[in-house]
């Protein structure tokens, strides 16, 4: 793609200048001498056990040639992806196994930091893996990751206000407006914060209303009509009676923690939040429920984006074969069930969702599966991080969009993104 060769250069430059980091940060890597080898594992911070659960089981079905070391990286996207950037740039050997955002593959992969899966490892890799899954690891038809788990959102809203679930968002503002005349909790719970979880609520609706927010081949904008109603159901939702007083600051957990504070009949969120309120709230728990995504059109179903993570294989780690057949253990059936039952994960594996074991305690397993089935992919691009900052800084907050003029600065926000072709570390 235009760009690729400067682009490849300043990463070339940033390996250079970070040679002693590198140095600093392998650590006791991935080498073994006349023991099993050690694969590093760098995955978002589990406090479930589950992901530990996963690393042992692997390490030792794998018949002593090799252990898995679960490293925890922070807590929020943004630091994860920090720390892994820099340690694939300075070429860090110690890394074996990366848990990538469902954003980041194209990234990393036109930087050739990661390994592509091809062969039987491909084959096994997407085998019974959901499409829209297996799409967020594919950059220009490469498989470049593993899908571990999937994420989506429901509508979770309380029966005792609302009997009957709105199909759209007009329907669920005029119902929250109602609620608010008659005195009873009626906000609608969403991330309006200035973050990632901001452009996720945009590009649902845009892709929703039948657009993109890149073309085809991701080399420009596509924001038109579909871009103005999404802006538009934004602006319209902030300056409601069902906007929360904190929606401008608000991410997935103070939703969580709103709705189960009784101040709120609507909540737009990941499945975490039900096992939450049952532990939380248990009389809120009673009139606890859930339905699909709301339409932005009548009759045109929403197409939630998915989220979630793909593991990858390192490029510089000393033992690939190892870490890709370590990487397909730690995304087995066994592993991905764990996964939702301990850490609430959706899986990436399309038969778990008719399993016994899920289904007893997500109840909602068929609803997340057809919001998977139909889920929109965030924009794939290696310059993704730049186009999602232009624009989550465009719709912040979301009470001041003016649908027409503000997506005129997006588009300008984004075809420059596109055009620096460069990361942000």
């Amino acid at each position: 793609m235009p760009g690729t060769r400067a682009l490849r250069s300043r990463w070339s430059t940033a390996a250079a200048g970070l040679l002693v980091l590198a140095q600093a940060l392998t650590g006791c890597g991935s080498s073994g001498h006349g023991g099993p080898v050690t694969l590093n594992w760098y995955n978002f911070p589990d406090d479930s056990g589950a992901l530990q659960q996963a690393a042992d089981r692997c390490g030792r079905q794998s018949g002593g040639r090799y252990t898995i070391n679960y490293n925890k990286l922070p807590r929020g996207a943004d630091g994860q992806r920090q720390q892994l950037v820099r340690r694939m740039a300075a070429h860090d050997t110690g890394v074996d196994i990366l848990g990538l955002d469902v954003t980041w593959s194209a990234e990393f992969a036109e930087a050739g930091w990661i390994r592509e899966w091809t062969g039987a490892m491909k084959e096994q890799a997407t085998a019974d893996t959901l499409d829209a899954a297996v799409r967020t690891a594919t950059w220009q038809g490469r498989l470049f990751a593993a899908p571990y788990n999937s994420n989506t959102q429901l509508l979770w809203y309380r029966d005792d206000l609302v009997p009957n679930p709105p199909g759209t968002w007009s329907e669920m503002l005029a119902q929250a407006d109602a609620l608010a005349k008659a005195g009873k909790p009626h906000y609608v719970e969403i991330q309006g914060a200035q973050y990632e979880g901001l452009t996720v609520w945009f590009n649902t609706l845009v892709t929703s209303a039948g657009g993109s927010v890149l073309t085809p081949d991701a080399q420009a904008p596509s924001l038109g009509a579909p871009a103005v109603l999404a802006a538009q159901v934004m602006h319209d939702t902030a300056t409601s009676a069902a906007a929360d007083p904190s929606l401008p600051n608000q991410m997935e957990d103070q939703n969580r923690l709103a709705m189960e504070s009784g101040t709120a009949a609507f909540e737009l969120n990941y499945p975490f939040v039900y096992p939450s309120m049952k532990a939380n709230q248990p009389e809120l728990f009673k009139h606890f429920r859930w339905a699909p995504y709301p339409a932005v059109l009548p009759g045109r179903p929403a197409t939630v984006t998915i989220g979630g993570i793909d593991l990858a294989v390192g490029a510089y780690g000393r033992h690939p074969d190892l870490a890709f057949e370590a990487t397909l253990c730690l995304r087995d059936r066994g592993n991905q069930l764990t996964n939702a039952l301990k850490g609430g994960l959706p899986p990436s594996l399309r038969s778990l969702y008719q399993a016994a074991e899920l289904t007893a305690s997500y109840p909602f397993a068929a609803d997340v599966l057809a919001a998977l089935d139909t889920a929109s992919v965030r924009p794939q691009t290696p310059a993704y991080q730049n186009v999602s900052i232009a624009i989550s800084h465009a719709l912040s907050p979301p009470a001041d969009i003016q649908p027409e003029s503000t997506m005129a600065d997006v588009r300008r926000q984004i075809q420059d993104a596109l055009g620096s072709k460069g990361l942000i570390p």
